[in-house]
């Protein structure tokens, strides 16, 4: 008998383990404690994932932790107050009406910060 043959007739013989078939249907489930995972029906895949008894009734961790997509319409208005402020009166400005109005209570501001910290430093206030 020729090699060949030999083979072929090995392979024939060879037990090949039957294919499985793909699951029809793949769960996923959350389960708290020691609740038992369920079984699934023909075909079925369920794949459980634990967690504590402590979770059950909290608000999911990646809801929980999301920060919010947009600001508030206060951070907004203060936003946009400071973006237009070098255009108004009393802004020491050069742009705008009255921009130079604000040049003396500027000064006056910084003078009364100056002589509080000077205050402060003689008083030995840290």
């Amino acid at each position: 008998m020729s090699s060949a043959r030999l083979l072929v007739l090995a392979l024939a013989v060879w037990p090949v383990p039957a294919l499985a078939d793909p699951p029809t249907r793949e769960s996923q489930l959350v389960i708290y404690g020691e609740d038992a995972c369920p079984r699934g029906e023909d075909g079925e895949v369920v794949v459980c994932a634990r967690r504590p008894e402590s979770e059950r009734y909290r608000i999911p961790r990646p809801i929980r932790e999301r920060q919010p997509l947009e600001r508030s319409w206060a951070s907004r208005v203060e936003g946009l107050d400071a973006e237009s402020r070098p255009g108004r009166p009393d802004s020491c400005s050069v742009v705008g009406s009255f921009g130079q109005g604000g040049c003396l209570a500027m000064q006056l501001q910084r003078w009364r910060a100056e002589r509080r910290a000077q205050r402060e430093e003689d008083a030995g206030i840290p």
